[in-house]
């Protein structure tokens, strides 16, 4: 990765951390779930609007570092207009990009900003945070998602 490229990389999370897209109630959601990060303190509250199967809108409300909240804000645009198979292979994918898979794969998009992460283990966790949470609330768990029960 060049310099200019990671530095444009750099202005997207920052961008994203202090100005957070989607972030708010979403009254009408259909799914919910919350998360948790115990090391930093990260908490967020991810809220779905799923009709027959597509990701509609996705909101969420929290408080976290700039990679948290960027990367919520960040998936939270890629999710819309999604089914929820599609978002759950992004979810996949986003994960692998952290944790040794591919480094580049073309379906995350604007998702590989955050690629650079995986150089600080200890913000993996940080990342991730709000994709396992779509994870539960996809699955309509009712348990808040804390990174510490993630490998």
């Amino acid at each position: 990765m060049t310099a200019d490229l990671r530095d444009l990389y750099q202005e997207v999370i920052v961008d994203h951390g202090r100005r957070p897209r989607n972030f708010g109630p979403l009254p009408d959601a259909s799914h919910q779930a919350e998360g948790f990060n115990p090391l930093c303190g990260d908490r967020l509250t991810l809220r779905l609007k799923v009709a027959d199967g597509v990701i509609e809108d996705a909101r969420f409300e929290g408080a976290g570092c700039a990679i948290s909240t960027a990367s919520a804000s960040l998936m939270t645009e890629a999710l819309k207009g999604r089914s929820e198979t599609e978002a759950e292979a992004l979810f996949a994918d986003f994960h692998a990009m952290l944790t040794g898979g591919p480094k580049a794969n073309p379906a995350l998009g604007k998702l590989e900003v955050l690629a650079g992460v995986r150089e600080f283990p200890s913000r993996i966790k940080c990342a991730t945070l709000a994709w396992h949470t779509l994870h539960a609330a996809l699955r309509a768990e009712s348990q808040p998602v804390t990174t510490e029960a993630i490998p």
